[in-house]
C-alpha cells in the first residue's frame, strides 16, 4: 500500500492490532456493539481487552478500580 492510500479498517480489527503491540501498555474498554444511534438507552455490554504480555487480570481489575474511584470522586 503506497502511504497516500487511504485504508479502512473496523473497529474491532484497529483494537486487535493495538493489543498485539509489544509497545502498548495499557488497557481498551469498548461496547461490544458498534453504537449505531446518537441516543444511548443506558444498557451496554462492554469488553475490556489488554495485553497479557504486560499486565496480569488482576492488575487490569486494580486499574479499573482506581480509574472508576477517581470518576466517581470527579463527580462528586
Amino acid at each position: 500500500m503506497e502511504p497516500s492510500e487511504l485504508a479502512l479498517f473496523t473497529t474491532t480489527e484497529l483494537i486487535e492490532e493495538l493489543v498485539r503491540r509489544q509497545t502498548f501498555l495499557g488497557v481498551v474498554v469498548h461496547s461490544e456493539e458498534e453504537l449505531k444511534s446518537v441516543a444511548w438507552d443506558g444498557t451496554r455490554v462492554f469488553r475490556v481487552r489488554f495485553n497479557g504480555t504486560h499486565l496480569t487480570p488482576e492488575e487490569v481489575r486494580r486499574l479499573l478500580g482506581s480509574v472508576a474511584g477517581g470518576m466517581d470522586r470527579a463527580a462528586g
